[in-house]
């Protein structure tokens, strides 16, 4: 092989070599993006804000690699063995506990914070405005009155929202009234789509919410967080002891009824009497 062949082979296996190396950082970057979406959106935003956690733009220059490494493999080990920063970061969130991500290797989670390190892609598209029809299954959705395609409970379970289109829900879990204001459509959808809450992920966990009623939800729930200052909360207990006092009358008027022919005093009383007279 002559110096110049030499030449031409060792620049095509650079350039070959230069290809793969961009394509491997591309995976790792589609990784760290599928990851974080799938399973940390729903709770953190890269520049969009806080959500349900801290916005995540910067964090990886606040904090050393290894010590997010660490936090979220576990965060309440970190919390419970006393970190300052950990600590803080539970405090200032309504001491909302972050999900164990144990099941992340050191090699995701570097994906991940890679991608956070780049900025998350930018701003995330903006969604679909929701349609009327949206806006009506995903009230129907929320109370109930539609089922979940996979059986999955109703909303208003354990939420409640303020609207007069609606029936109060339970308070079990927080109020969702003002939840878009909070999180933003892409947050209620990420929280839709892969619950971060231990209660709501076992909830659906074999009754996942499809793409369809995300949807027809987050429009609902955009719909109502806009209109909540023209809502009036509703007060249903002057209606719970008027029904109750009128269903109380109707069984008495029913009681009556059935008890006008029965007998005025006791069977055996008439033979008792007799018993006495023939004495």
């Amino acid at each position: 092989m002559n110096l110049k062949t030499l030449w031409r082979t060792l620049v095509a296996g650079a350039a070959l070599a230069l290809v793969f190396s961009l394509d491997m950082g591309s995976a790792q970057a589609a990784g760290g993006d599928q990851k974080f979406n799938s399973v940390c959106a729903g709770c953190h935003s890269i520049g969009g804000g806080k959500r349900v956690g801290p916005d995540l733009k910067g964090v990886t220059d606040r904090r050393s690699e290894a010590w997010l490494l660490k936090f979220i493999k576990s965060s309440q080990a970190m919390i419970n063995a006393g970190d300052p920063d950990a600590v803080k970061v539970f405090n200032e969130y309504n001491k909302t506990p972050m999900p164990d991500m144990a099941q992340f290797s050191d090699a995701d989670i570097k994906d991940i914070l890679e991608y956070i390190k780049g900025g998350g892609g930018g701003p995330a598209p903006a969604m679909a405005p929701a349609t009327p029809a949206d806006i009506k299954l995903g009230g129907e959705l929320f109370q109930g009155i539609v089922r979940l395609k996979n059986g999955g409970a109703a909303c208003n379970s354990c939420h409640h929202v303020t609207n007069d289109a609606v029936i109060g829900g339970g308070v079990l879990a927080k109020d969702l009234t003002e939840v878009f204001t909070r999180v933003g459509g892409t947050g209620v959808g990420a929280i839709l789509g892969k619950p971060p809450f231990p209660v709501m992920e076992a909830a659906y966990k074999d009754a996942p919410i499809t793409p369809e009623e995300s949807r027809a939800l987050v429009g609902f729930l955009q719909d109502v967080d806009k209109k909540r200052a023209m809502q009036t909360p509703k007060d249903y207990g002057n209606q719970l002891v008027l029904g109750g006092v009128g269903m109380f009358a109707v069984l008495m008027g029913l009681y009556s009824f059935a008890w006008r022919r029965r007998k005025p005093g006791p069977v055996n009383q008439a033979i008792f009497d007799r018993q006495v007279k023939s004495q």
